[in-house]
């Protein structure tokens, strides 16, 4: 199945699950996504309910693709990378390239953290992380400008993360 055709099913299983979300599953959401490493049965005590029946809502949301992990958040920057640039990328394809080919390309770059489809001038926006700016700079023209049916790129540097936070869970 085309990367395509996964996300487009992914979205409207998502998208059917969430008409179904009670109370306390949107309460469940919103205490675990303040902090994904609190224990089940301080959660279980928060919302007056049972360790059991938090651990089945959860594996519930997690069968139905609502959760999809748990995950550590690096500082990137003590980890020595101290520039992040958002990059819009036009393709052109060839008759023997698809948009998965040009994907598959982007993903096996691992600087590469976030990879979307868009609208508008260019085909892909990518975030990328680097140690710096002549790192951006091999980066870019080493393994992004090289692909054949990349034809151009506009980068543009973060001076600073504002914020980042999870879509916030609506009671009713």
């Amino acid at each position: 199945m085309r990367y395509f055709d996964k996300f487009v099913k992914k979205q409207l299983k998502i998208m059917a699950t969430n008409l179904r979300l009670d109370t306390l599953e949107k309460r469940i959401l919103t205490i675990l996504t303040a902090d994904a490493r609190i224990p089940f049965l301080e959660v279980a005590r928060q919302c007056g309910v049972s360790g059991a029946a938090i651990h089945q809502r959860v594996q519930k949301m997690q069968d139905d693709g609502i959760i999809t992990g748990s995950q550590f958040n690096l500082n990137i920057r003590n980890m020595g990378y101290q520039t992040c640039a958002f990059v819009g990328i036009q393709v052109n394809l060839t008759k023997e390239s698809t948009h998965d080919d040009v994907f598959q390309k982007i993903s096996e770059i691992p600087e590469i953290v976030e990879c979307h489809h868009i609208t508008g001038k260019y085909s892909l926006l990518v975030k990328i992380h680097t140690h710096n700016n002549e790192h951006l700079k091999k980066i870019l023209v080493e393994k992004i400008q090289s692909i054949l049916e990349i034809t151009s790129t506009e980068t543009f540097i973060s001076l600073e993360e504002g914020f980042v936070r999870q879509i916030p869970i609506k009671n009713g």
